[in-house]
Parts: structure tokens; sequence; C-alpha cells
């Protein structure tokens, strides 16, 4: 775990005007193509959690699902998809939620998680926080004692990780980007 906060930046390629003109769009796909660099970025967001006790890892649609599974795997821990609405099969509980550029609906299944179970929620990045809050809410009620939030990428100035400390989840990032 030798790699820092410069080197996981350097490891993320920027597009600028994406989706839209003025945005900074920042691409996880190239860390996750480093191999060492990857598995440095899944060990260091897994490190504070190896003891804690985590029963599930909770992946927000679709990088989330990325990470979620190495960081499951790293814990010992069950995967909980967090997706798009309908693309789940079975029973589902669902919340509306506010994105950086509208609105829209995620759902998980209602069997996902169980009363008291511990869950460490993760996604490539925390903007304003909207997707990260909603999917906080549909895990709590299901009853889920959430340990923390964990992303590679925090953008401060949108905001999202004060929204949930906020909500009392600790937030853990790899590497901040000023701006949108």
């Amino acid at each position: 775990m030798s790699e820092t906060a410069e080197d996981f930046a350097a490891a993320i390629r920027t597009i600028p005007d994406y989706p839209k003109p003025g945005i900074l769009f920042r691409d996880i796909t190239t860390l996750l193509a480093d191999a060492a660099v990857f598995r440095s970025a899944v060990d260091r967001l897994v490190d504070p959690f190896k003891t804690s006790g985590v029963d599930k890892v909770a992946g927000i649609e679709a990088r989330g699902f990325i990470l979620g599974g190495a960081l499951a795997h790293q814990l010992q821990a069950g995967f909980v998809p967090i997706r798009k609405k309908g693309k789940l099969p079975h029973e589902t509980i669902r919340i509306a939620y506010s994105l950086e550029y509208g609105l829209d609906e995620m759902e998980m299944h209602r069997d996902a998680v169980k009363p008291g179970e511990r869950v460490l929620l993760t996604d490539d990045l925390i903007a304003t926080g909207g997707t990260a809050e909603g999917a906080v809410k549909l895990l709590r009620e299901l009853g889920a004692d959430i340990v923390a939030a964990c992303f590679v990428i925090d953008l401060p100035d949108l905001g999202g990780r004060r929204r949930l400390e906020a909500l009392g989840v600790e937030v853990r990032t790899l590497v901040e980007f000023p701006g949108h």
C-alpha cells in the first residue's frame, strides 16, 4: 500500500465537458485497469474496517459494483447491489433521490439486509451526495447499521461528504478533486 493520494489522482482520467459543458468527469476506469493501483485502492479502502465486523458491502450501480465486490471479498462479507429502478427481479424497496443533474430512483431487494447487519456502503465518487444519501436511507429502512461509506474520489466543493456526515455516516475517500 505504497500509493499516495497523488498516485491515485494520477491514475484517474479527467474528461472535460462530460456529460455536459463545464463538467470535469473523473473516470476511474484507468485506475481499475492498473492492477497494482486498483489493489492498493481496495486495500486502503478496507483497511480501517478489517476488524469492524462488516456483514455486507453495498455497492451503488455501476462502478460501486466493481469496488463493492472487491471490498466484500477482502472483508469476507456479502455483497448487496443497489440498482436503478426496474433492474432487480425480486421484491424490492425503492427511493427517489436527487442527482447533480436531476432526479432518479434506485432500489434493492427487500431481503438483502437483515436488521442489525453492519453494512459498508461504496461507490466510485461522492459529489453532491444525493445518491449516497438515498442508499443510506434504503439500507436504514431495512434496519442496517451503516459502518461507513467509502469512495475513491471526493468532490468536496459539492458538499456530499458533509451531507452524509450530517446523517451520522463516517466517510472515507482516497483522493479529492476541486470543483465539479
